[in-house]
């Protein structure tokens, strides 16, 4: 092997590692999962939907607490991965007689005691830029608000690629040194949940 080759063959090998970060920085999780919502959008009844075709072993409550968390594993049930999905929804708030900032201190008092047993942390917006400022009411950034409380502090992210347009996840995905698992189509919630599940 001449020298142009063996330069060629380092530009590829440096290409590839650089260009294909979801595979070397592929994620896992376990079961039993408890899956909730910051900001009470309706994200999570669209995961919920696809956690439910895959049969996986989870539970399922907007407004699960630390106090939940500790009673399943004073239990023997305890949790070992905890998806939150991030986006503000005023309506679902209002529905549920919570503000953005019951949403926020449960939401940090939540991550804390995941820490504490060791149980793995995914943060995910998986609406779309739909969810996102852009479509929120003038001066309502609640939605912003709730992926600072979980992405920033997450084991690895979970995010629609269209949600992504203006680079939000990717900054706290390259600040934080967080990795993120991208899906483009909602179908493709499915694949993303296969892979990281180990299904």
């Amino acid at each position: 092997m001449n020298k142009l080759h063996i330069t060629l063959f380092s530009l590829i090998a440096c290409f590839c590692l650089f260009a294909c970060p979801n595979e070397s920085l592929a994620q896992t999780a376990e079961e039993p999962v408890v899956l909730t919502s910051c900001g009470q959008s309706p994200g999570p009844v669209r995961l919920k939907i696809f956690m439910q075709r895959l049969k996986m072993d989870f539970d399922y409550s907007l407004q699960v607490t630390a106090a939940d968390l500790i009673k399943a594993k004073e239990d023997g049930k305890a949790y070992k991965t905890l998806i939150i999905v991030t986006g503000a929804s005023l309506k679902g708030m209002g529905a549920a007689g919570v503000s953005i900032d019951d949403e926020l201190a449960r939401t940090k008092t939540l991550i804390a005691e995941a820490r504490k047993q060791g149980i793995t942390v995914v943060g995910s917006h998986i609406e779309g830029m739909a969810r996102r400022s852009q479509g929120a009411a003038s001066g309502d950034n609640s939605d912003e608000q709730s992926i600072d409380a979980v992405c920033p502090v997450s084991d690895f992210m979970i995010i629609k690629k269209e949600g992504d347009q203006d680079g939000r996840f990717t900054a706290i995905s390259k600040g934080k040194d967080i990795p993120l698992v991208v899906f483009e189509l909602n179908t493709g919630i499915s694949d993303v949940l296969k892979k990281v599940f180990n299904k």
